[in-house]
């Protein structure tokens, strides 16, 4: 199944000058827990943010990329390599979740059937946008996990399905 997962402002901004807009250890660990083992698809710049710009470790770190060149990692150059190399993996069995940035989300959202969202109420003053799933009628909210507290900020867990998921 390929899937989604990102933390959100209200306004749905995801990201500001090439990092997280927020420190929630909470939503890290939900994140980490959720996608060990799994594979993940990112743009290069999503990989260079990450520490020391080495791939995540326990996954399959897939990366869409013009000009990176890696052996730690799996790279494609185009779009629709990548899918090319999802829809492999999907019919293989194997569970993918796109992790960023915003190009590569809004390219892939029409073939996710799900996107786990943490939910910030905050404005984080982002400058990056994920699509605004409560506006799009082909999503709707399946699963909720309530206010909570993490690291001073109200979330809420949801997972939005999508009700018209394109095939790769």
């Amino acid at each position: 199944m390929i899937r989604a997962i990102l933390h959100a402002d209200r306004k749905w901004g995801i990201g500001k000058n090439n990092s997280l807009l927020f420190s929630l250890p909470r939503d890290m660990k939900f994140f980490r827990e959720t996608t060990s083992g799994k594979t993940v698809v990112m743009g290069g710049n999503t990989l260079r943010s990450f520490p020391g710009g080495k791939p995540l470790k326990n996954r399959t770190n897939i990366v869409l990329s013009a000009t990176q060149v890696r052996d730690d990692c799996i790279v494609v150059r185009t779009l629709d390599e990548l899918k090319a190399e999802m829809k492999r993996r999907a019919e293989a069995g194997e569970d993918i979740y796109v992790i960023g940035g915003g190009s590569v989300y809004r390219a892939l959202l029409p073939y996710c059937r799900e996107v786990l969202v943490t939910k910030v109420d905050a404005d984080g003053g982002a400058d990056v946008f994920f699509p605004d799933l409560d506006e799009d009628p082909d999503f709707r909210v399946a699963g909720d996990g309530g206010e909570t507290e993490d690291n001073g900020y109200v979330v809420r867990f949801l997972t939005y399905q999508n009700l018209a998921v394109k095939p790769l």
